[in-house]
């Protein structure tokens, strides 16, 4: 039944891929089968771009767009939409930014909701990522909500993680060491031209240099997007980052074990509903042994 989409996928067809993200995202009748058959593709640089509201990321990601656009790259975004599916607040607003990319044959743009996930990301986006690799995208492009340190989970799902800060945030750099500093591959000083931009960056590379491992640094890039400065710099640093840590094993291993972990979540607790929980719970407590250990003890 589905072969014909996968054949779509493989020869770049974007009606194909459109239709087989909805299938997924819909959870239609043996979509477990399409997602089973696609072909492998290790391709796709997939990189994750996070960090705080009003960091500038729908600008910076609408920066390397137009960079790698002119290298005849052939470019997927997804934007996650922290917002109800329907009423695509995010896609008429902060996606604007990207509206010249739309009709552009070389780009693919998505709105995703969140649907309340709390890592700032859909439910279906590891399975809707590697749909855009098996359409053969050089880059996919992942933009999370920016609910920052709970968002960590892009770091599982990301080949490169790019955090996105502004100089402001400068009083915070302390609380990113139990956050966003603990996944950045390339931390990026967006919004650089505003006071204070050079003192920030140097006390965030102190920073950054005591995190590296032993294969990478983590470089510390200035930009304003909205001039297109500094996106050269960023850009190299993606390729760096892909081609140096990308395929060292233990890391690709890592990767992987994290979304095997995440759609087995997902996947067994499908049945559980919050709300039917809290039903039985208030029904439960009209009497005073309530115990709720007990009553998670029954649902094992």
């Amino acid at each position: 039944m589905y072969q014909q989409y996968i054949n779509g996928l493989i020869h770049g067809d974007i009606k194909a891929l459109a239709r087989c993200i909805s299938l997924v995202e819909n959870e239609a009748a043996g979509y477990t089968t399409l997602l089973e058959q696609l072909p492998v593709n290790n391709h796709t640089k997939v990189v994750g771009i996070t960090g705080p509201p009003g960091a500038g990321k729908s600008t910076l990601v609408n920066a390397l767009i137009t960079h790698l656009l002119d290298q005849q790259k052939r470019i997927a975004i997804i934007a996650i939409d922290p917002s109800s599916p329907f009423n695509f607040g995010a896609l008429l607003g902060d996606r604007i930014r990207m509206s010249q990319h739309f009709n552009n044959p070389l780009v693919f743009i998505r709105s995703m909701a969140s649907r309340g996930a709390l890592g700032g990301l859909s439910p279906k986006i590891i399975e809707v990522s590697d749909l855009i690799k098996a359409a053969g995208f050089d880059y996919l492009f992942i933009e999370t909500v920016g609910v920052g340190q709970s968002e960590v989970e892009i770091a599982g799902i990301a080949d490169t993680t790019v955090v996105v800060v502004v100089p402001e945030a400068g009083d915070e750099i302390q609380t990113m060491k139990a956050g966003l500093m603990e996944i950045a591959d390339i931390f990026v000083v967006n919004k650089s031209d505003r006071d204070s931009a050079d003192a920030f960056v140097k006390n965030l590379r102190l920073l950054a240099h005591s995190k590296h491992h032993d294969d990478w640094e983590i470089p510390v890039i200035k930009s304003v997007a909205t001039q297109q400065e500094g996106i050269n710099e960023i850009s190299a640093a993606i390729t760096r980052h892909h081609q140096g840590v990308l395929h060292h094993q233990q890391r690709h291993t890592l990767l992987l074990a994290e979304k095997a972990y995440q759609l087995l979540q997902y996947r067994r607790m499908k049945d559980v509903s919050k709300k039917q929980l809290q039903l039985e719970i208030q029904a439960l407590l009209q009497s005073e042994t309530f115990n709720l250990y007990r009553y998670v003890a029954t649902k094992n």
